[in-house]
């Protein structure tokens, strides 16, 4: 940086009209060249805190504007880039503690609800299934049920009723044959 283009005010006295423009010429003229010769250093650094390039470039611009706005209360624009240092690093620090502020208060996702008229299609289908089973013979039903509802195999319900395997998988393959007669509509119906 160029130290003959910062031209402080004088010491021991008010500033002029003057003074006051230069020294803000003064400022846009240093500000202008800390940006040229560090920015991308500035950003690598603040990389490095908050893992996200836009993120870095924002808070290194932050910290220009910030050092522009209060160059004339710089006691020494010689360590303008100490300060732009720090001011990054601090910057950095407060986009880390809001990210784990903000981590804290995420809202629960809401799962998926069904809609208002779910349980009354559900229970009409229901309903449907419950009549078709009512419509098949006692001991096919009773295959049905004790397969689908209890899962027992094929030699438990041949136990249970006191009929063979072979009986069972013949009330079984009729029993499905006449529900998918009755029901079919309901079973191609995805939802």
């Amino acid at each position: 940086m160029r130290t003959d283009l910062l031209l402080r005010p004088r010491l021991g006295g008010v500033m002029s009209g003057a003074d006051a423009g230069r020294v803000a010429w003064d400022a846009d003229v240093a500000v202008e060249e800390l940006y040229a010769a560090h920015f991308r250093r500035l950003v690598r650094l603040s990389v490095l805190l908050v893992r996200d390039v836009e993120t870095a470039e924002e808070v290194v611009q932050d910290s220009f504007v910030a050092m522009h706005g209060r160059w004339r209360s710089l006691r020494d624009p010689d360590l303008a880039l100490a300060y732009l240092r720090q001011s990054v690093v601090n910057r950095s620090r407060s986009v880390l503690r809001r990210r784990v502020v903000a981590a804290r208060h995420v809202p629960e996702a809401v799962p998926d609800r069904a809609g208002a008229d779910h349980d009354a299609v559900a229970a009409e289908q229901r309903d449907r299934v419950l009549d078709a089973l009512r419509a098949l013979p006692d001991r096919q039903r009773e295959v049905v049920a004790l397969r689908y509802y209890l899962d027992l195999s094929e030699a438990q319900i041949a136990e249970t009723l006191g009929i063979s395997n072979g009986a069972v998988k013949s009330h079984a393959s009729r029993a499905a044959a006449a529900l998918r007669t009755s029901l079919g509509p309901l079973l191609e119906d995805p939802s």
